[in-house]
């Protein structure tokens, strides 16, 4: 296993921890919400983020990737964004994690693997189109929740200052195929920990 899949595997880390010492009910499920989402996310399973009983009715994203920022409006635009990033590997780390009644709060490194072409589509100056790059970036992450404890939207936004780009060692890169393994791996490793419907906020 290398550094990249440990990253992946490790991701969610703080969450589980910042899960543990939490004990409002409310805010418990909302961090089981979000655990989940990561995963599914991950997979590729969208349609299961989408689902009633994971997001709000009419959710909305505001996204400040790249040069190419957008606001995202409805489930159905959801669905397409997250169709539309492709073959890109996401993880996160170092997060400074915190929930309250409004929702999920995350200070964290966000990292994308993939061909310079994907990310150069994103706004990223990724020199060479065949080449493999790892970008990663500070960003903060607000992710409102509703009283039912389902996601209403993701609000992310990057701080360039902080932006790296690196080329990878193709025998070093992880796949999309490979992490969509890794995150199956996990919400298996998720529903064996908490049960069936684990993420439903029982009220």
């Amino acid at each position: 296993m290398n550094k990249f899949e440990k990253a992946v595997y490790s991701c969610m880390d703080a969450t589980d921890a910042l899960y543990q010492r939490t004990e409002n009910p409310l805010h418990k499920a909302m961090l089981l919400n979000f655990w989940r989402h990561v995963h599914l996310e991950g997979s590729a399973q969208y349609d299961k983020i989408v689902a009633d009983d994971m997001m709000a009715d009419h959710p909305v994203y505001r996204v400040t990737w790249g040069s190419n920022p957008a606001v995202i409006d409805g489930k159905q635009g959801v669905l397409d964004f997250y169709n539309s990033v492709g073959e890109i590997v996401l993880w996160n780390s170092d997060d400074k994690l915190a929930v309250s009644n409004d929702g999920i709060f995350d200070e964290l490194t966000f990292h994308l693997m993939a061909p310079g072409a994907g990310l150069q589509a994103m706004g990223y100056d990724a020199k060479e189109p065949d080449k493999i790059y790892h970008v990663s970036s500070r960003q903060a992450f607000i992710w409102p929740y509703d009283d039912k404890a389902r996601l209403a939207g993701e609000h992310l936004y990057e701080d360039v200052t902080s932006l790296k780009i690196e080329e990878v060692d193709p025998a070093q890169a992880i796949t999309p195929a490979r992490v969509r393994e890794i995150h199956k791996d996990c919400l298996a490793a998720l529903e064996d920990r908490f049960g069936p419907n684990y993420w439903v906020y029982k009220g």
